[in-house]
């Protein structure tokens, strides 16, 4: 059975699981984008759980929080750290709309 939800169920599942805070609010619609694109390319439908999302994506405040609680060694030019982290984690979910030292992301586990 298929039930197909909305961005503020997406969110809503997060909260009725006691997970509100595994995720900012725009890193929810990040994940729940992500997911969608998912979907549409390959044509399976995504069975939510919530538990299994808070195992397999971890959000940090910036890149360089990642790379710490990864213990890798940060490369000192800007451009190369933005290619780097791309290569270096499976799924990267940028949550801003830029990709910057400062931005918020989704890495996959």
């Amino acid at each position: 059975m298929i039930k197909h939800i909305n961005l503020d169920d997406f969110r809503q599942a997060f909260v009725s699981y006691g997970r509100p805070n595994n995720f900012s609010y725009s890193g929810l619609e990040t994940l729940y984008d992500y997911m969608e694109e998912c979907e549409e390319g390959t044509g399976e439908p995504f069975e939510l759980d919530v538990i299994a999302l808070c195992c397999d994506f971890t959000e940090y405040e910036t890149p360089m929080d990642a790379y710490r609680d990864y213990n890798y060694e940060i490369p000192e030019d800007e451009d190369e750290f933005l290619e780097d982290i791309e290569r270096t984690f499976t799924t990267v979910l940028w949550v801003d709309d830029y990709k910057d030292l400062t931005s918020r992301i989704i890495i996959q586990q």
